[in-house]
């Protein structure tokens, strides 16, 4: 709000709206659906090259990622040994919709507001969408704040990996 005194000696409380809004990032004003999934998920560490294990495959999301000093992985937590370095439990929420590859700030649109409330986060990127992942603990809390910052946040439905069904004829 402006407080300058006009030459005649009185206080402008004329709040510049167009000011307010060029000073604020595009970034911060978009608004997204963020589909939650409900199954239990772990970041796994493997050792560099290895193998991913049959038991980590069993998910709804399922990611891997591998680098010179590690393979990592998204699956599900359930699945995952007890002596088996991981972070979990997690829940993963997914933005919906079209985004475009170019967009600046989509992350740090929901990242920031998790930070502000001491809501640590764990992201990943596929080819369409981007993924955002909180403890258990944390995935209302982190669901309020996205909606009392404007954006959507629905229950999804699970995508479960397609069996691959036999060859062959049919049986009757």
């Amino acid at each position: 709000m402006s407080t300058e005194t006009p030459t005649d000696g009185t206080v402008d409380d004329v709040l510049d709206l167009d000011a307010v809004a060029s000073a604020i990032p595009a970034w911060q004003s978009q608004t997204f659906t963020l589909a939650e999934y409900p199954e239990k998920l772990a970041i796994v560490k493997l050792a560099p090259g290895a193998e991913v294990p049959q038991w980590a495959e069993s998910s709804s999301i399922f990611s891997v990622t591998a680098t010179a000093t590690e393979t990592s992985l998204i699956c599900a937590g359930r699945s995952v040994p007890t002596k088996t370095p991981s972070i979990k439990p997690l829940i993963a929420f997914r933005i919906t919709g079209e985004i475009d590859p170019g967009a600046v700030g989509v992350l740090a649109n929901l990242l920031v507001p998790l930070a502000e409330i001491g809501v640590p986060a764990y992201t990943f990127s596929t080819y369409e969408t981007d993924w955002v992942m909180v403890r258990v603990i944390d995935s209302e809390k982190a669901a309020e704040e996205w909606r009392r910052r404007g954006h959507t946040v629905a229950a999804a439905v699970p995508i479960t990996p397609q069996k691959s069904s036999p060859k062959g004829p049919k049986k009757k």
